[in-house]
């Protein structure tokens, strides 16, 4: 789920889709799969070079994106898309225009404490071994693209960008998250808890573990049979509640309980207890992996 803030944000994507030629290949991408240009030119019934430009706007508007595969005739260009869904903001909040942004790598976790079955890897390789715990704390986990566990945590320290006499108003965490099942399993419920500043928010339910289709940032090398893409969640922490996604209510807390101000350690915890109804793991994707080519998003709305 791509987010847009305002409509001005997401501009590009409306611009995109107004040729009814580009909303054809959004259609069958999205109803056919990944296609090659080369089929998407015979299904259209246009010449090569008009679906390149098609694709090209697409692509601009980060809408799709092109990868190069080895053919039958040499290289051919594979197009998919980007998103599952988008979300717009149409009505702009005057309370929430002075806001800080961080992207915070999945990997620059400060505590852990897991169990398998779990394991951690970068864009370029794993780290050590599946179902070792102990590699989760070696020196190069900070780049990790991807990690998995059992159950257990990971704990964060956010950076606390406030200065005196900013007032924090919302705090809101994007992240793409997943069950863990040995390989993958897309129906495989796990209760996952966030924790912001040591009070407990509450909890949502991942639906599974999603493999049957490799994640549009996924490696190649990465294997098959593991797990490929998750869903992006939005926590928020308001003046009215926790929710995900902005209008699922997971609990009572608000930004007022957290007791943030400029000079407060912002901790964030994401876990699995072995105890809670649905213990079915957690996967947080990173950037070079999954869906979603970023890592947590935080964003610190504030009042002067």
């Amino acid at each position: 789920m791509k987010h847009f803030k305002s409509m001005r944000e997401a501009e590009e994507v409306f611009k995109a889709l107004s040729a009814p030629m580009r909303l054809r290949i959004m259609e069958l991408l999205y109803g056919e799969g990944d296609l090659k240009l080369d089929d998407l030119a015979r299904e259209l019934k246009i010449t090569n070079s008009a679906v390149s430009m098609h694709v090209e706007r697409l692509v601009s508007a980060g809408l799709v994106k092109v990868s190069a595969m080895p053919g039958a005739r040499g290289v051919c260009k594979v197009c998919k898309p980007c998103f599952d869904g988008m979300m717009v903001d149409m009505r702009p909040s005057g309370k929430q225009k002075n806001f800080y942004m961080d992207d915070i790598p999945v990997g620059a976790y400060h505590e852990c404490l897991v169990a398998p079955t779990c394991g951690i890897a970068t864009c370029k390789q794993i780290i050590g071994e599946f179902d070792m715990p102990k590699y989760f704390m070696f020196p190069n986990h900070y780049d990790a693209g991807v990690f998995w566990f059992g159950t257990g945590y990971v704990l964060y320290h956010l950076p606390n960008r406030l200065k005196p006499g900013e007032k924090l108003v919302k705090l809101t965490l994007s992240m793409e998250l997943s069950s863990e099942y040995p390989g993958y399993n897309e129906d495989f419920p796990s209760d996952i808890y966030f924790e912001v500043a040591g009070v407990s928010l509450g909890k949502w339910i991942s639906p599974g573990d999603y493999g049957s289709r490799r994640g549009h940032y996924t490696p190649s090398w990465w294997p098959v049979v593991c797990n490929q893409y998750g869903l992006l969640k939005t926590l928020s922490v308001t003046e009215e509640g926790t929710f995900i996604d902005g209008g699922y209510r997971i609990g009572d807390v608000t930004i007022n309980d957290l007791k943030i101000d400029y000079s407060t350690e912002i901790t964030f915890k994401i876990s699995v207890p072995k105890d809670t109804k649905n213990c079915g793991g957690l996967t947080v994707f990173g950037k070079g992996f999954g869906d979603y080519d970023q890592g947590i998003v935080c964003t610190e709305y504030y009042e002067v």
